[in-house]
């Protein structure tokens, strides 16, 4: 039996083998793995998010990031968060955040193990982070998981659209109606 070995490549030669590339990948800490599209809706609500964080940080000391913003996890990996903040100042040309404190992910049918069970692991190694949020795509549900410090484990809380999603690390809430605002479930016409 033969066992093909893999290249192992570092954190830099994927960076560089990245941005040859006409697709998008995360790093595992060992190869490139392929970040396949999502629906429409999924584009729909990472928009939105973003949206809503731009809009209520205007003006204040942190700053919203979108899904090209690499986070440094476990090791060498690097994960592509939908929404990532930071209050940390930072360089244009850099391509990882600094000091991330919130980081979102919207969860398709086929990527909630990795977004509820491998990133998890990941964002909690990261000490920054104090809130992960994981906005679902075929509900209107969001889990927000929060910490007070980096030794803690995340606390979840699950939030429903009548409910708002409190972010104090960055000084904001956000409705979580306004997060799937224009968003059709099942036959129904968007919420308005």
């Amino acid at each position: 039996m033969t066992l093909a070995l893999r290249k192992i490549m570092t954190q830099q030669e994927f960076f560089t083998w990245a941005e040859a590339q006409d697709a998008r990948y995360e790093f595992d800490g060992v190869q490139p793995v392929a970040m396949t599209g999502g629906s429409l809706r999924h584009s729909r609500l990472i928009r939105s998010i973003n949206f809503q964080l731009t809009s209520r940080l205007r003006g204040k000391p942190c700053e919203p990031l979108g899904p090209d913003a690499g986070v440094a996890t476990v090791g060498d990996t690097v994960r592509y968060p939908d929404a990532v903040v930071t209050c940390s100042p930072f360089d244009d040309l850099g391509r990882l955040v600094p000091n991330p404190v919130v980081v979102f992910e919207v969860v398709r049918p086929t990527s909630g193990r990795i977004d509820r069970v491998v990133k998890l692991r990941e964002y909690a190694a990261v000490p920054t982070i104090r809130r992960y949020v994981i906005v679902e795509s075929d509900s209107i549900t969001v889990t927000a998981l929060s910490r007070d410090g980096a030794d803690e484990a995340f606390r979840a809380a699950g939030l429903a659209e009548d409910d708002t999603l409190d972010l104090p690390e960055i000084g904001i809430e956000i409705p979580v109606a306004a997060i799937y605002e224009g968003i059709a479930f099942d036959g129904e016409q968007p919420g308005a």
